[in-house]
């Protein structure tokens, strides 16, 4: 059976790839949901066939294993189902000192961060370059402006991915592709939670909600696409970090921390 596009999101059953299944779902845009975790990926998807009208594919599958990434693309060339839109959103982070965290949960997260992007990308690009409409969104974060003490390793992925993607942006912009590279800071939880944390976060402005960092990066794919840092405070701290020594950075991490 041959569908129409459809946007494809990694990381879809919870956070920020969530936020991206629902915003997109109210755009009336078919979706291919990929999440390792299986009952929230499928409970995500039968909710948006119910909701929507959109055709909607949920595929569990460990984007860090491996092959994972050109393992998917098959699959989806297999089942005949075009990508027009991108959203590699899978990640995670670690935080503690490098060398008291395990090494094998530290090697994941570098596949899962960089290696499935880059896979992911790389075997998609073809046949999305066929496609009218097309577009890349890559979640990277504030922590890949500095290097980050206690979180040694998951800063310099987002580093990594945030150098990648805006070297990736100029490469494909006369193709028509347009790359978004999306920085958020710290994101606060899916829905109407009113937790501390998400009172602090409305308060201070330090936390964002993921629907927000979400509708913010697809404005920024309609205009074109770009680096989009969300939310004021977020900005400043990057452009802030511009006026100290790169050598004091660290050192100033390493306190708070």
């Amino acid at each position: 059976m041959k569908y129409d596009g459809f946007a494809l999101i990694t990381g879809a059953s919870r956070g920020l790839g969530m936020a991206f299944a629902r915003a997109l779902a109210e755009r009336h845009c078919n979706l291919v949901l990929v999440a390792r975790s299986a009952e929230p990926l499928h409970a995500l998807a039968n909710e948006l066939r119910r909701s929507t009208p959109i055709s909607v594919v949920a595929i569990q599958i460990d984007l860090s294993a491996p092959g994972a990434g050109q393992l998917l693309t098959e699959q989806l060339s297999n089942g005949e189902i075009p990508i027009e839109l991108l959203v590699n959103n899978a990640g995670f982070g670690l935080r503690g000192e490098f060398r008291g965290l395990p090494i094998r949960q530290q090697l994941e997260m570098l596949r899962l961060n960089n290696q499935a992007i880059v896979e992911l990308t790389y075997s998609l690009l073809p046949r999305m370059l066929e496609r009218r409409q097309k577009g890349i969104i890559n979640i990277s974060s504030t922590a890949g402006f500095q290097p980050i003490p206690f979180a040694s390793v998951y800063s310099a992925t987002k580093a990594f991915l945030t150098a990648f993607s805006l070297a990736l942006e100029q490469e494909l912009r006369s193709a028509g592709v347009a790359v978004v590279t999306v920085c958020p800071g710290r994101l606060g939880k899916n829905g109407n939670d009113e937790s501390e944390l998400c009172a602090r976060a409305k308060w201070a402005g330090i936390y964002q909600s993921p629907d927000e960092v979400a509708e913010d990066a697809l404005q920024v794919l309609a205009n074109g696409g770009g680096l989009t840092v969300p939310g004021a405070l977020n900005k400043f701290s990057v452009f802030a970090q511009r006026l100290i020594p790169r050598r004091l950075v660290p050192r100033l991490l390493a306190k708070f921390s």
